[in-house]
């Protein structure tokens, strides 16, 4: 008889549920599971659809949410198995702060499961303060999906960034070192693949709305990924997932040297991690002039995006971890 996984989210359209879940899913249907995905979202009815799946599943698979005291209780009475996944700092404010009320919701999650999936080392750290059975399984990609082949512009030198709303304040932060890579590298364009746009900032900016058809052809048709990012606790959560984007398009990485980030790239071999706005500019700079040297880096970083971020090599990590539980 086959394992059935129950995974527990806010939606489909959650990037951790698509990332985390739902990717995976034709991989543990092959290896002869049965995965399913619940809502754990939208009132009464959908708490009481929760349970009584997750009453009928051999482990069920919490992501990144955590619950009110009692739905807690009830959802571990009603469940074989339970594991809590989750990859963003969920225990402290967005801009890094500590919250007392989400620390203690993420520490009763933590504690009540019989194990933990994490998504980087450091939210592997702060979920074994409360739960031993930690392992830290990272945000993976399609490495495939990524490997096309696009025209690059040959008279402007593109960084590209790819994003959302919710995360323009790092990119916003990073304009007046922009600024400064542009006044000493002729033709460079800034292109924003997100849902907005950041005009008046001194660097020519080319906005491209994000479509999942169209994200790994805009990606390959750019020169260098960037991924600016603060130093603090909540960025530290972060998972890395457009670093990993730009890898497997083959791009060389300039990224901030925090969080998930530095471990995903090997500084000088696939990318270069900065902390100064001068590193910024000197390493846009140094790419910008070696058309060889970002050919090296951006094959090195698809090289271990296929290696040790697809969804095949994360998904051997994690399968007999998950079949270990049943």
């Amino acid at each position: 008889m086959s394992t059935r996984l129950l995974f527990v989210s806010k939606g489909e359209d959650a990037s951790s549920t698509r990332y985390r879940a739902l990717q995976f899913f034709p991989l543990w249907q092959a290896a002869g599971f049965e995965p399913a995905h619940v809502t754990a979202s939208g009132g009464l009815g959908a708490t009481l659809e929760m349970l009584r799946q997750a009453s009928r599943a051999d482990i069920v698979i919490v992501l990144r949410k955590t619950f009110p005291a009692l739905l807690l209780w009830l959802l571990r009475r009603t469940s074989r198995r339970l594991v809590f996944d989750f990859d963003d700092a969920i225990f402290c404010n967005t801009d890094g702060t500590p919250s007392r009320t989400r620390l203690a919701r993420f520490a009763a999650m933590a504690r009540c499961c019989d194990h933990v999936l994490a998504g980087n080392a450091f939210l592997a750290d702060q979920a074994a303060a409360f739960n031993p059975a930690v392992t830290l399984i990272p945000t993976c990609i399609d490495a495939a999906r990524y490997d096309v082949v696009a025209d690059k512009p040959e008279d402007t030198l593109d960084l590209v960034w790819i994003g959302s709303h919710s995360t323009r304040k790092y990119l916003a932060e990073a304009m007046p070192w922009l600024k400064a890579a542009a006044e000493t590298v002729p033709g460079l364009r800034l292109k924003i693949v997100a849902d907005f746009d950041l005009p008046g900032s001194g660097v020519a900016t080319l906005p491209v709305a994000w479509h999942a058809e169209t994200e790994a052809r805009e990606l390959a048709a750019s020169h260098i990924g960037i991924a600016p990012m603060r130093d603090d606790d909540w960025s530290r959560g972060k998972c890395a997932l457009k670093v990993l984007q730009y890898m497997a398009a083959g791009l060389p990485v300039v990224s901030s040297k925090a969080g998930a980030n530095a471990e995903a790239i090997r500084d000088g071999e696939d990318g270069y991690l900065v902390s100064s706005p001068g590193e910024w500019a000197a390493r846009i700079e140094m790419l910008a002039g070696d058309a060889d040297l970002r050919r090296r880096l951006g094959e090195a970083g698809r090289r271990r995006a296929a290696a040790d971020y697809s969804v095949e090599a994360v998904f051997a990590r994690l399968r007999p971890l998950v079949a270990g539980l049943g």
